[in-house]
C-alpha cells in the first residue's frame, strides 16, 4: 500500500471520510489483499458481508441473505421484510454500532439486494439516511462475475430497476460515493499480454488482438506428464466429466475421504468436495493458503501416493512431495463482545476435509481469484458477461496458456451497461480523490454537526405522545407534561442546536481545530447535558410505570417509550465523554459505540466506560465527572464555586450530588437551602409530584430553579 497510489487513497476514504467506495480494478490488481489488510488494521468497526457462501467464507465472513436475515425472492422497493424485533438483540446492536460494511465480489450483487439491506439499516439506524448512515466499501471487478437473475425473478425487478447491476440500486443512487480503480497488475509482467486482457476487458479487441490470441489454439495439445496444466470450462458438467475421465483412466486405487461438519454449517457453503476421491497420479489443486507457505489457492500438482491415512502432492518446481493434512473452514457470524465493544467473528459450524479438488479441469466460475502458471481454455461457449476475461486473466502469461477452442470476438461478451457505468465513475473519481483533503475535513465537520444533532430524541418524544394521547388520555398530568416537553425540547435544545450547527458551518478549518473552537465545543456540551436532563430525567421516571389492558397500546408504548429513553441516554452519555475528553474523530466514534451499547445493555444509559491506562504498567482509574464534583464538595466548595471552577452550571453540579444524597454520604441541606426545600415540598404535596416539575415551578418563589425542584423530587420524595 505505501507504494500504490490508489490503494492508500481507498485507505484514506475508509479511514478518514464518511463517503462509500466501490473498490473495483482489473484481476490481479490486490482487492483481496486490501481486504485482508483493511480487516486487519481498521479503526473503524466493521462486518464483511458476500452474495455467495463460498465467497462469505473465503473473506471471512458472512453472506448477505444471512447476517441481514432476507428471503431469497426478489426484494420490491418499499417492502417490508421483517418486523425490526424480530432480530436478535445482538444483531440489532451490531447493526446499531455498525461504522462499515463490506461487501465483497460486489459484481454479483443484485440492485434489489442492496435495497434490501437499505431498508434493514435504516430500521436500526438514522431512519432518514441512505444504509441507515452506514459507510459501504463494495470490492469487486464488474467485467468478471455477474448477477444471478432468472427469468421469473426479471420479469419482477424489470418493473422496478433498469439494470439488475448493483449500481441500479435506488439507495445507492442517492448517495455520494467514489469509485477507485486498481490500475497496478500484480499477476502478470508482460506489457503486451496485460494490452490485450485490458482490451477483451473492456470489450475492445482488435483483430489483432484476437490474431495473436489465436495463435495459442492447439486443439490436439497434450500436456506432458507431471506438467501442471489445468482445463478452464464454461460449465460445471464439462468440468466435472473431464475429470471423472481422467480419474477412471488412471489404473492404481482409488481412496476417498468423507468431510467432517460440526455445529452449523450449510452445504450451500462448503469450501471443498464433502465426498473426495482420489488415485496416485491424479492432478489436483490446493485449493487453501498453507501457513507454512508450502502451496497456496490455486496451486496445481500431481499425488504421487495415497492411502486412507496419508496423501502425497508434489508440485512442479519442487523437489520434495508435500504431505497434506486436513484443513479446517470456519462459519462465523458476527457477535458483540461486551467487555471489549468489539465486533467479532463466532465460530458457529466447522468443515474439515483435505484442501484438495481434482484439477485436470475446473469452471471459470471457480477459478475466480486464482492464478495459473499453465491452463487450456476453453471458452468457445461462453454464455455470460465478462467469462473470457475471467479465464484468459487466471494465467501469468501469454505463454503459459492454450486455447482449446479458438475464440472469436462472438465469445468476448460485455455488457454496455457496465462499460457505461465505469466511464462514468471514472470521471467522477477524479474529481473525489483530488478533494480527498477537503473531504476528509469535511468528515469532522460533519461528526461534530451529528453531536450536536437532537432529532431523533424529538421524533422519539414525539411518537411517545402520541401513543399516550391516542391510548393513555386517563393520565391527563402526564400527558401535559409530555406536551410541555415537546414544546421545551423545540425552543431549549433543537433550536439552539441548529444555530450552533450554522456557527459549525460558517467555521474554517483552521478555526475548527483551534483551542478556542475546541472549548466552546466542550461548553456547548454542557449546556446540552444540562437541558436534556433537565427535560427529560424526570419525566421518563413517572412516565415509565404507567399501566394499561390494552395489548396494542401496551405493545406500542414499550416500544416507543424504550426508543427515546435509549436514544436520550445515548446522547447524554456522548455528551458527557466530549465534555471530559474533548472531540476528535477517534474519540467520537468510541464514545458514541459505546453511549449506543450503555443505553442497549440496560436501558439507563449507566456508563460503563473503559478505565484509561498510563503508557506505563500501572493501571490509574480517572475519576468520573460526579466523583471530582464530589471530592471538590466534601473539600469545602459549594455549589455554586465548584461550577465555577468545572465550567459548568450549577444545576449540573446538583444533578452530580443526587447520588451521594440518596445513599446519604451527603446532606442535602447542605447543597439547597432548608426554606427552599420545605417550600418545595409543601407544593409538591399540595398539587401532586405526578403533576410536573413547571406545574411546581410556577407556584414556588423565583428564586426556586428547576433544579432545585428536581434535586428535592429525587431525593426527599421519590
Amino acid at each position: 500500500m505505501e507504494k500504490n497510489q490508489e490503494l492508500r487513497n481507498a485507505w484514506d476514504f475508509v479511514e478518514h471520510t464518511g463517503i462509500s467506495i466501490f473498490l473495483t480494478g482489473k484481476a490481479g490488481t490486490g482487492k483481496t489483499t486490501f481486504l485482508r489488510t483493511l480487516k486487519e488494521h481498521s479503526s473503524k468497526r466493521s462486518v464483511i458481508v458476500a452474495p455467495t457462501g463460498v465467497a462469505a467464507i473465503n473473506a471471512g465472513g458472512m453472506t448477505i441473505h444471512s447476517f441481514f436475515q432476507l428471503p431469497l425472492s426478489p426484494f420490491v422497493p418499499d417492502a417490508s421484510i421483517k418486523n425490526r424485533f424480530d432480530y436478535s438483540k445482538e444483531k440489532r446492536k451490531i447493526m446499531r454500532t455498525l461504522d462499515l460494511l463490506i461487501i465483497d465480489e460486489i459484481s454479483m450483487v443484485r440492485a434489489d439486494l442492496l435495497d434490501a439491506i437499505d431498508s434493514v439499516l435504516r430500521r436500526f439506524r438514522e431512519h432518514d439516511k441512505p444504509f441507515g448512515g452506514v459507510q459501504l466499501l463494495m470490492i469487486g471487478d464488474l467485467q468478471q462475475l455477474t448477477p444471478v437473475v432468472t427469468p421469473e425473478e426479471e420479469k419482477v425487478l424489470q418493473r422496478y430497476y433498469d439494470t439488475p447491476y448493483f449500481f441500479g440500486s435506488k439507495a445507492l443512487r442517492s448517495i455520494s460515493y467514489v469509485t477507485i480503480e486498481l490500475t497496478h497488475v500484480y499477476r502478470q509482467q508482460d506489457s503486451t499480454f496485460i494490452t490485450l486482457l485490458n482490451n477483451i476487458r473492456e470489450g475492445k479487441a482488435t483483430a489483432a488482438d484476437l490474431q495473436r490470441l489465436n495463435e495459442r489454439y492447439s486443439p490436439t495439445f497434450l500436456p506432458e506428464a507431471g506438467s501442471d496444466y489445468i482445463r478452464l470450462t464454461t460449465h460445471n458438467r464439462m468440468a466435472e466429466s473431464y475429470n471423472e475421465d481422467q480419474l477412471r483412466n488412471l489404473p492404481s486405487r482409488a481412496c476417498s475421504f468423507r468431510a467432517e461438519t460440526d455445529g452449523n454449517f450449510p452445504e450451500y457453503s462448503y469450501p471443498a468436495d464433502f465426498n473426495l476421491t482420489l488415485k496416485v497420479g491424479a492432478q489436483v489443486m490446493f485449493i487453501r493458503n498453507d501457513n507454512n507457505g508450502r502451496y497456496y489457492n490455486g496451486r496445481i500438482g500431481h499425488v504421487t501416493y495415497v492411502d486412507n491415512e496419508k496423501i502425497l502432492v508434489l508440485c512442479p518446481g519442487d523437489e520434495d512431495a508435500i504431505e497434506v493434512e486436513v484443513e479446517t473452514w470456519e462459519n462465523t457470524k458476527y457477535t458483540l463482545n461486551e467487555k471489549t465493544k468489539q465486533i467479532e467473528a463466532e465460530v458457529q459450524g466447522t468443515f474439515k476435509q483435505y484442501p484438495l479438488r481434482l484439477a485436470w479441469a475446473i469452471t471459470i466460475h471457480k477459478s475466480q481469484g486464482l492464478t495459473f502458471e499453465h491452463a487450456i481454455i476453453d471458452a468457445q461457449a461462453s454464455f455470460a458477461s465478462g467469462q473470457v476475461y475471467v479465464a484468459l486473466s487466471r494465467c501469468k502469461t501469454l505463454e503459459g496458456l492454450v486455447l482449446a477452442s479458438p475464440i472469436g470476438n462472438a465469445a468476448i461478451i460485455n455488457d454496455s451497461r457496465v462499460s457505461d457505468y465505469i466511464s462514468h465513475q471514472t470521471e467522477q473519481a477524479e474529481q473525489s480523490i483530488s478533494a480527498l483533503p477537503a473531504l476528509k475535513e469535511e468528515y469532522y465537520r460533519q461528526l461534530l454537526i451529528e453531536l450536536f444533532n437532537f432529532n431523533d430524541i424529538k421524533i422519539y418524544e414525539a411518537a411517545l405522545f402520541r401513543v399516550l394521547t391516542e391510548f393513555f388520555f386517563k393520565f391527563p398530568k402526564i400527558n401535559a407534561l409530555h406536551k410541555m416537553t415537546l414544546s421545551d425540547l423545540d425552543t431549549r435544545v433543537i433550536s439552539v442546536s441548529m444555530k450552533w450547527e450554522n456557527v459549525i458551518r460558517r467555521m474554517t478549518t483552521v478555526q475548527l481545530h483551534e483551542d478556542e473552537f475546541k472549548e466552546r465545543v466542550k461548553k456547548s456540551t454542557l449546556y446540552f447535558h444540562s437541558q436534556l436532563t433537565e427535560l427529560f430525567s424526570h419525566m421518563l421516571e413517572i412516565t415509565r410505570d404507567i399501566q394499561t389492558n390494552n395489548k396494542t397500546a401496551a405493545i406500542r408504548f414499550e416500544n416507543t417509550y424504550t426508543d427515546l429513553q435509549q436514544t436520550y441516554h445515548a446522547k447524554r452519555e456522548l455528551l458527557e465523554a466530549i465534555m471530559e475528553d474533548g472531540f476528535s474523530i477517534t474519540t467520537y466514534l468510541t464514545a458514541k459505540q459505546e453511549a449506543i451499547l450503555n443505553s442497549l445493555n440496560d436501558g439507563t444509559g449507566n456508563k460503563r466506560r473503559k478505565k484509561k491506562e498510563t503508557t506505563n504498567a500501572v493501571k490509574t482509574v480517572k475519576p468520573s465527572t460526579i466523583e471530582l464534583t464530589y471530592n471538590l464538595f466534601k473539600a469545602g466548595k459549594n455549589v455554586e464555586e465548584i461550577a465555577k471552577e468545572r465550567g459548568l452550571t450549577p444545576g449540573t453540579i446538583q444533578g452530580h450530588l443526587i447520588p451521594y444524597i440518596q445513599k446519604g454520604e451527603i446532606q442535602i441541606e447542605h447543597v439547597i437551602d432548608k426554606k427552599k426545600i420545605n417550600t418545595i415540598k409543601r407544593i409538591a404535596k399540595a398539587v401532586g409530584k405526578d403533576s410536573g416539575m413547571k406545574t411546581i415551578k410556577e407556584l414556588c418563589p423565583s428564586d426556586i430553579t428547576y433544579n432545585d425542584i428536581l434535586l428535592v423530587m429525587k431525593t426527599t420524595m421519590s
